[in-house]
């Protein structure tokens, strides 16, 4: 599933390509990807502009003259991509002016493309329950040991993923982030030094706008709004590597199932 680092290339691009264009044609291919009837759907965004595109957690909002929002949760197999032909996993598609277009497409159908009125967009993001965005200037160092402080029993790992902890962290970076600060993913947060957590604290920042600088990690089906992979993934120090050296330490690194998920860490330096 893309993380913050790919969800947030997109938002740029999307901004750089579609920000202040009149939508002149909106075609709904798969109506139950939206929350709304197609006639609503096309009523209520066909006509405007687009104001502005903002990001929450793995959540994409674009919001329109209109008065509505789009909400754009990818999920496992989403993509958006710009000025491309529709083809059998094309969703929704929006023509603009000079006949550009942006496909949402989807191949397992996971994702989701909402319609909301713009005013209820902050009540829509509070029931989701996203913790801190960890990129945010407001997320201190201090912060940071305050939410943990609070999590003392839960195992790093998998809490670093939790998104009512902190919002757009998934398995590759969790993974990466642990691995930066030295810290065996099964570790609890209450047991982490503070030279650990400001070692975690400074590693999931720096990977993360790292990756965005490199259009993010394509591992599975992400690609950006052009169809290109992000290029990341050879950046990364841990994920995927099972079996392979430890880059620091040249041990053989191991993965375990933490919460469900293949975690690979260094037996020997990670502790």
């Amino acid at each position: 599933m893309p993380e913050l680092p790919e969800v947030e290339t997109i938002r740029l691009q999307l901004e750089d390509k579609i920000k202040n264009k009149r939508i002149a044609k909106v075609e709904v291919l798969q109506p139950r990807m939206i929350n709304v009837s197609a006639k609503e759907f096309v009523k209520r965004v066909e006509k405007s502009k687009v104001k502005g595109i903002r990001r929450r957690a793995k959540l994409l909002i674009i919001d329109l003259s209109s008065g509505y929002s789009l909400i754009i949760h990818l999920k496992l197999t989403g993509n958006l991509i710009y000025n491309q032909e529709s083809d059998k996993y094309t969703n929704v598609v929006f023509e603009f002016s000079g006949r550009k277009k942006l496909l949402y497409k989807d191949i397992r159908k996971f994702g989701y493309m909402k319609l909301i009125k713009t005013s209820e967009v902050p009540t829509f993001l509070d029931k989701q329950g996203f913790g801190p965005e960890p990129l945010d200037k407001s997320f201190t160092l201090e912060k940071f040991k305050e939410i943990l402080f609070k999590k003392k029993r839960s195992k790093i790992k998998p809490l670093l993923m939790d998104q009512s902890f902190l919002a757009g962290v998934g398995n590759i970076y969790a993974q990466e982030a642990c691995f930066y600060a030295k810290i065996n993913p099964k570790r609890t947060a209450g047991s982490l030094t503070n030279k650990e957590i400001k070692d975690l604290y400074e590693g999931l920042r720096k990977i993360m706008a790292a990756s965005i600088k490199f259009r993010g990690s394509s591992v599975d089906t992400y690609v950006d709004l052009f169809g290109k992979e992000g290029q990341f993934v050879p950046r990364l120090k841990i994920y995927r590597r099972s079996g392979k050296k430890c880059l620091r330490c040249k041990a053989k690194l191991k993965t375990i199932k933490l919460a469900g998920r293949g975690t690979t860490f260094c037996p020997k330096c990670q502790k």
